[in-house]
C-alpha cells in the first residue's frame, strides 16, 4: 500500500495559503484521502481545519480564479466550494457528544485528534496536511494505512462506542467491507450484533441508502450474509432473511431460499444488471416461506409464490421508502412472470407461448431473461449448461416471433369503443368479453393484428352472442 499523495492541484495550495493567512492548521480528512491510497476515483474532498471552517471557505473562494460561489450551511457548520475539477466541503474540527434516543450529535469546536477519533473506522481517519510546514504530510493516528494493507475495517474507538452513538455506522461497516472486499475485525463484527437493535432509531431513508450501496457492490451476497450473521438483516429487511433455513422431511428437503437469492443476485451483477434488476432478483422468490407446502408424493411446493411475491412488491418499496412509480412496477412484473420462461424450457415452444410472454412482457423481456438465466442456480455443472443451451433456443424462438408478428407492447387494433360503436354497446361486461376473446385469437396466432382480418373476427364473435351491427 503505497502513502497517499496529494494531487498537484492549484486548488489544495490555495487552500494552504488561505489557511495559513488565518492561522487555521489544515488537512484534507476522510474518504478522499482513503480513496487516494486505493487508487480509486474520488471527486469529493473534505477540508478540516483547526478554526472556522466558512471562513476558510470564503476566503479560498475568493482567491481562486472566477471567485466560485460558496454556498454556506450555518446550521451544519459546513462550507461547499465546487471548482472544475472536484467538489470540496470545509468544515471547523469538532468533537461530538451523543444522546441514547438520537444519531444526531452535539457538535462543539475540537481538535484534529478530537476531530479523527469521531470518524467511523480507522480507513476513514486519515489526514493529508495542507500546512506550509509539512504539506502533504501523511496524518494516520489510528493506523488506517495498515488496515487499509490489510483489508480490515476497523472503528478507530470502542466500537460499541461508535455503533451505539451513531448505529447507522454499522450499515457503514458492511457497506464498506463489501464495497472493498475486506474484512470486518473480530472485536468490531462482535460489537455489530450486540448493538443491532440501536438501529431501530436510524430513519429509513439512511437505512435504504446504505442498503442500496450494498445492492450495487460487485458481489452483494457479501454484504448480505454479513448483516444476516449479526442480525441486523432480522430488522431491516425480515422477509428476506425469513428465506434462510432448509426444511426436511424423510427424503424430501428443499433448498435454501436465502442462499438461492443471493446467487441469483450475483448472477444479475455478473451479467450488468441495474438496481432495479436486482432488487427483482432479490425479490423473485421472496414469498416462498409463505406458499410453502408439504406434498408426501412430490415433496416441497411454492405454489403460486411468484404472484404472492409481485402482489407484495408495493408493500415492501413502501416499507423499505423505495420509488412507487416505473421502478416498482417494473420489479413487480420481473417477479411475477420470473417463472414463465423457465417454463418453456420445460416443453415444446409453440409460438402462442411465446406471443403472451411478449405480450406481458413488453419491453422488460430482455431484463427478464438475464433474470431466469439468473436463477439457473446448481451444483450440478452440467444440468445448468443444459438449461442455459434450452434458453437459447427460447431466445432465438423469442426473436423469431418477435420479428414477424411485433407482439413487444403491442396494442389490439380494435379497441372498446370500436367494439361498442359497432354494436350499439354501452360499456358493459360484454365489450370486455369481445376484447378478451380477439387478444386471445391474436395470441394464439388464428388472426393477425391488422383491422380487416380482427374486424371479420369481432364480426363473426358479435353474432355468435346475437348482436347486431349497427354501425360498420
Amino acid at each position: 500500500m503505497n502513502t497517499p499523495q496529494l494531487p498537484d492541484l492549484p486548488l489544495f495550495r490555495t487552500i494552504a495559503d488561505a489557511a495559513g493567512e488565518l492561522g487555521f492548521p489544515a488537512y484534507v480528512i476522510g474518504g478522499y484521502v482513503r480513496d487516494l491510497a486505493l487508487r480509486r476515483e474520488s471527486k469529493d474532498v473534505d477540508v478540516v481545519c483547526v478554526g472556522d471552517g466558512i471562513q476558510l471557505a470564503q476566503l479560498v473562494g475568493r482567491k481562486l480564479p472566477g471567485r466560485p460561489r460558496v454556498t454556506v450551511f450555518k446550521n451544519f457548520g459546513t462550507a461547499m466550494l465546487p471548482t472544475p475539477e472536484i467538489e470540496v466541503e470545509f468544515v471547523g474540527a469538532r468533537k461530538e457528544s451523543y444522546r441514547a434516543e438520537s444519531r444526531k450529535p452535539e457538535v462543539e469546536a475540537g481538535t484534529l485528534e478530537e476531530d479523527l477519533a469521531r470518524r467511523d473506522f480507522t480507513i476513514n481517519a486519515l489526514g493529508l496536511s495542507l500546512n506550509p510546514a509539512d504539506f502533504g504530510a501523511l496524518v494516520d493516528r489510528y493506523d488506517g494505512i495498515g488496515d487499509l494493507q490489510r483489508k480490515l475495517i476497523r472503528t478507530p474507538l470502542d466500537p460499541d462506542i461508535t455503533f451505539s452513538d451513531d448505529p447507522l455506522r454499522m450499515l457503514r461497516a458492511i457497506r464498506f467491507a463489501t464495497q472493498l472486499d475486506f474484512d470486518i475485525d473480530p472485536d468490531t463484527f462482535d460489537a455489530l450484533a450486540r448493538n443491532k437493535e440501536r438501529i431501530k432509531i436510524v430513519s429509513q431513508e439512511r437505512i435504504t441508502t446504505e442498503l442500496n450501496k450494498i445492492i450495487m457492490a460487485p458481489k452483494p451476497s457479501y454484504g448480505f450474509k454479513l448483516l444476516f450473521s449479526c442480525g441486523l438483516l432480522q430488522l431491516i429487511f425480515p422477509k428476506m432473511a425469513q428465506l434462510q433455513g432448509v426444511e426436511k422431511v424423510g427424503q424430501h428437503a428443499h433448498k435454501d431460499n436465502f442462499y438461492h437469492t443471493l446467487q441469483v443476485l450475483d448472477n444479475v451483477v455478473a451479467a450488468g444488471g441495474d438496481l432495479w434488476l436486482r432488487w427483482a432478483a432479490i425479490l423473485h422468490d421472496i414469498a416462498k416461506p409463505a406458499t410453502k407446502r408439504y406434498d408426501k408424493r412430490v415433496g416441497w411446493t411454492f405454489h403460486g409464490h411468484e404472484d404472492k411475491g409481485a402482489r407484495w412488491v408495493p408493500g415492501i418499496f413502501t416499507d423499505l421508502k423505495l420509488p412507487l412509480g416505473e421502478e416498482m412496477r417494473q420489479v413487480q412484473k420481473l417477479v411475477r412472470l420470473h417463472l414463465r420462461p423457465i417454463a418453456l424450457v420445460k416443453e415444446i415452444v409453440t409460438d402462442s407461448a411465446v406471443r403472451r410472454l411478449l405480450f406481458e412482457a413488453g419491453d422488460d423481456i430482455d431484463r427478464l431473461m438475464l433474470l431466469c438465466r439468473a436463477d439457473i442456480t446448481s451444483k450440478d455443472h452440467q444440468r445448468v449448461a443444459r438449461y442455459l443451451r434450452n434458453f437459447d433456443v427460447v431466445e432465438e424462438k423469442i426473436k423469431e416471433v418477435e420479428e414477424k408478428d411485433h407482439l413487444r407492447n403491442f396494442k389490439p387494433v380494435i379497441t372498446g369503443e370500436i367494439i361498442m360503436q359497432t354494436f350499439g354497446l354501452k360499456p358493459s361486461r360484454e365489450v370486455g368479453e369481445l376484447k378478451e376473446a380477439l387478444l386471445e385469437a391474436i395470441l394464439e396466432g388464428r388472426v393477425r393484428n391488422e383491422y380487416d382480418d380482427a374486424f371479420a373476427l369481432l364480426i363473426e364473435l358479435g353474432q355468435q352472442k346475437g348482436l347486431a351491427v349497427v354501425s360498420a
